[in-house]
């Protein structure tokens, strides 16, 4: 696929101590949390050409339906990226893993009948130019699937997560963020929100600061 013009970085994100403890909890959260689950909503019914952004290490690839034409992910970090080339290769439906950073998609405009953001939006570090580059590869009235966490949980809990944000949290967590609002983010960058719902991670269990999660759809407006 042609590169839009201009220079991305090939490694954007290098967090290879993260990428490991990730690669390793998010496979045990597959059964253990509902994962499996989780990806076979976010995914379902999706059809033709598909961009995921921050695909991770390639879990939901075998959760594609057999209607999506080709999925294009990217993933800025080298080992996760490493480990979904290899699940790429395992997937039913073909799937190509590029490098590049959510803030400068490395392919064309309106290239894309469908988007999916699944636990990257709390991790990027310009939410409002990634959503931008987001409206720009989708086609008008294309559709976003996402799969995001956020602030929730009442004022003791936004509370911590605010704190833990401004401190310790995203050094631990490869730079993710859990009192970002994804929903309101994707509302002021234009997009056209449709149903979604809250969902805890762990649904029983402890409520910590990464549980608030939402799970949506949302379109590009047909003329923007």
């Amino acid at each position: 696929m042609p590169l839009r013009p201009g220079k991305v970085p090939r490694d954007a994100v290098h967090h290879p101590l993260f990428a490991r403890c990730y690669a390793r909890a998010s496979v045990a959260a597959e059964t253990r949390m509902g994962m499996g689950r989780i990806r076979e909503r976010l995914l379902g019914g999706l059809s033709g050409r598909v961009i995921e952004i921050g695909a991770g290490n390639g879990l939901n690839f075998a959760h594609y339906p057999g209607t999506v034409a080709e999925v294009v992910a990217i993933e800025p970090e080298r080992r996760l990226r490493h480990l979904a080339v290899e699940a790429a290769l395992r997937a039913e439906v073909p799937v190509d893993v590029v490098p590049g950073a959510a803030e400068a998609l490395p392919v064309k405009s309106e290239g894309f009948d469908a988007a999916v953001v699944s636990l990257v939006l709390c991790s990027v570090r310009d939410v409002p130019r990634a959503l931008g580059e987001l409206r720009r590869v989708l086609r008008p009235g294309g559709e976003v699937r996402f799969f995001e966490h956020g602030r929730g949980g009442g004022r003791a809990m936004t509370f911590t997560q605010q704190a833990l944000d401004r401190t310790v949290w995203p050094l631990l967590s490869g730079g993710c963020h859990v009192a970002r609002e994804p929903v309101r983010a994707l509302r002021d960058a234009g997009f056209e929100l449709g149903p979604y719902r809250q969902v805890l991670m762990p649904a029983e269990g402890p409520r910590l600061p990464a549980s608030y999660c939402v799970l949506g759809t949302a379109w590009r407006p047909v003329s923007g």
